[in-house]
Parts: C-alpha cells; sequence; structure tokens
C-alpha cells in the first residue's frame, strides 16, 4: 500500500509540474521576440478609415492617428513597420491566420468580438453619429428611423448590429468594402450614414454639403482599443505598456489633435 501510495504521489507531482513547465513555455515565447528578432512589425490596418487610417490618393500614404501611432510603436520596437490591408469584417481572421501581429485601425472594443481576440485598453472612446446632406430630409436625429430613409453602416462595424436592433422603421444598408458608406451618401444612394466621431469629423470638414447630427443623448459609447491574437500576454503587456507611455508622455494627445480626434482621447 505505501509503494501504491510513493507512484501516486510520484504521478500527481509529475502531473502538476507539467502543467507548469509548458507554462513557462508559453511565457517565453512571445510576438513580441519575433518582431525584435525579425525587425519588421505587421500591422492590420483598413485604409479607408477617415482621420484613423486613411490612403491618401494623391500620396498612396496611409494618414491618421493610427498611422502616426502604427509608426511610433514600430520605431519603439526598432522595428520596419508593414501595413497589412484589413477590414472591419475580416481583421479577426487576418489575426488568428498570422497575416499580422496587431490590429490598429479604431476598433471598438466589444464582448462578442473579445471571444475571439484579446482587446488592449482603451485610447478612443466614442459615440455614434449621423452624417448626411444639408437641405435634405433628414435635419434631427428623431428624423432618422422614419420609413423611405436608407440607413447605411460599414460591413463588421460595431456599429452595424447596433443599427439593425435600434431601426424600427427605416431601411438599414450594409455597405462591404472596397465600397464605402461617404461614397454611397455622395452618390445619393443613401439618406445617411452612421458613423463614430473620428468620421463624422473628416466628411464634415471634406464636403460642404455634409452634416453632422449628434444624438439626443451619447449613444453606443464604445471604447477603440488596439487588438491582438488570443494566448500571448507578453504582447498584449507590452502594446498595453506603449498606450501608457504614449498617454503620459503627451504623444496620444498630440497626434489625436493633429488628426482633430483630441475630444475622444481615453483618460
Amino acid at each position: 500500500m505505501k509503494k501504491l501510495l510513493t507512484i501516486a504521489a510520484a504521478g500527481a507531482t509529475l502531473a502538476i509540474a507539467m502543467p507548469a513547465e509548458q507554462v513557462q513555455a508559453q511565457q517565453t515565447e512571445s510576438r513580441l521576440f519575433e518582431i525584435t528578432r525579425n525587425g519588421v512589425l505587421r500591422v492590420c490596418q483598413y485604409p479607408l478609415y477617415y482621420s484613423i487610417s486613411f490612403r491618401n490618393p494623391a500620396t498612396g500614404e496611409i494618414e491618421g492617428i493610427d498611422a502616426d501611432l502604427a509608426q511610433e510603436l514600430a520605431n519603439e520596437l526598432g522595428a520596419e513597420l508593414e501595413i497589412v490591408e484589413s477590414s472591419f469584417g475580416t481583421f479577426i481572421a487576418d489575426l488568428q491566420s498570422d497575416k499580422c501581429e496587431i490590429g490598429m485601425f479604431g476598433i471598438g472594443a466589444t464582448l462578442a468580438r473579445a471571444q475571439a481576440v484579446e482587446f488592449s485598453q482603451p485610447y478612443l472612446i466614442t459615440s455614434i453619429y449621423a452624417v448626411t446632406r444639408e437641405g435634405g430630409e433628414i435635419t434631427t436625429w428623431s428624423d432618422i428611423d422614419q420609413p423611405g430613409h436608407r440607413v447605411a453602416v460599414s460591413l463588421g462595424s460595431y456599429i452595424e448590429p447596433f443599427m439593425a436592433d435600434y431601426l424600427q422603421e427605416a431601411e438599414l444598408v450594409v455597405i462591404a468594402p472596397p465600397a464605402t458608406r461617404e461614397a454611397e451618401l455622395v452618390a445619393n444612394r443613401v439618406d445617411v450614414i452612421m458613423t463614430d466621431f473620428p468620421t463624422a469629423v473628416k466628411v464634415t470638414d471634406e464636403f460642404d454639403w455634409a452634416m453632422t447630427i449628434e444624438p439626443d443623448e451619447p449613444l453606443r459609447m464604445t471604447p477603440y482599443s488596439y487588438v491582438v491574437p488570443q494566448g500571448d500576454q507578453i504582447w498584449l503587456n507590452y502594446v498595453n505598456l506603449f498606450i501608457d507611455t504614449i498617454k503620459l508622455d503627451g504623444r496620444l494627445q498630440y497626434f489625436a489633435e493633429k488628426n482633430s480626434l483630441g475630444p475622444i482621447v481615453a483618460p
């Protein structure tokens, strides 16, 4: 009996030790080390996102707060920045298939998305806004959800499922890349687009005919975060420290103001 107990105890000790060794192995393997070893940071970005990561048709360069901050992150890592084009409908698959190490393009942190990816702490926080044409039928928030009105949202955005539940009378129009809500509004194929603060600011700045409508009270307040694959706590810790650092040294506020996003910087 004593021999059996000794064997059982040894087996239990081994069972306890093995998971600990596996945990230790996981802690010493990270995308952070791959990036610094290879000297390349692959960042997924949606190149049609005004003020966040928008490809300037004149220069071909991606501009916006996350274009700037992606370069800052690459500089901190001593790595070359490589942009991988993505979208709200594909970024989870792109991360899971190792097309990039991080998504940086104003991604709303939601509980549904958190089942598949890891979110950093927030760096921006925004409500939902509407953008429409001046002189049209829609002039107030209450005008939006009316019969005959076509309301555009981007495929895969956190705004899409929210508006699907929110609208009772108006028609929801889901826009998939390469088409954009803004182009549909310009072409008069939709009456209003539902968007966030960055896009609302940019569209109304660029087009004389565009008008932003705020909801009667903040609607679906959403934190914007960076997103990384699940299971890499070392990499996530580094990204969170990067956000803490740029908040403290003023870089986040500087690049937010540069891109007209100062009012929505996360505390």
